[in-house]
């Protein structure tokens, strides 16, 4: 039996998306509490980007366990670069308007910057389960059915020819 490499990054996406949320909510917080302006946008997008991975693992791993039938491995990948894109973006923003600060102190500015380099790695694990799958998706072609899916469907076609 091969050994699952996708249900652990599916665990760190999991593990770094409530690290990432819980950082840049804190940093928003103490935008809104503390100071006059509005947080910037930079910070509210690290908000929702990983609250958009924990509806995609909802579906990637979800439907994939409990509704077999409904899942596709390419939307998966989709959703996997998606994601990937989405804290490639966040992650880069963040930075640079944190360079672009004139100073960067205290318990927000180290906030900020865990939470930039978090969501650098899970670029890292969104990146690596999409090269994943789709290594795993495309390797006999697009047309290639897989071993559990094969099984299905003589399993079916077995029932079809008993009631016959």
């Amino acid at each position: 039996m091969a050994f699952n490499w996708i249900l652990i990054l599916r665990a760190q996406q999991f593990i770094y998306a409530f690290i990432v949320l819980g950082l840049s909510a804190y940093v928003v917080n103490w935008y809104t509490m503390d100071t006059r302006s509005a947080s910037p946008s930079q910070v509210n997008f690290l908000v929702a980007v990983p609250v958009m991975s924990l509806f995609s693992l909802g579906y990637t791993e979800g439907v994939s366990r409990f509704a077999p039938r409904f899942y596709k491995p390419v939307i998966a990948i989709g959703v996997d670069a998606f994601n990937a894109i989405l804290y490639f973006g966040g992650f880069i923003a963040l930075a640079v308007f944190l360079n672009g600060l004139l100073f960067c102190r205290g318990n927000v500015c180290g906030s900020a910057r865990a939470a930039t380099a978090f969501s650098a790695m899970s670029f890292g694990a969104w990146a690596a389960s999409a090269a994943l799958l789709s290594l795993t998706v495309f390797k006999g072609g697009l047309r290639k059915t897989s071993p559990r899916t094969q099984a299905m469907y003589a399993a079916e076609m077995k029932d079809a020819a008993q009631r016959a």
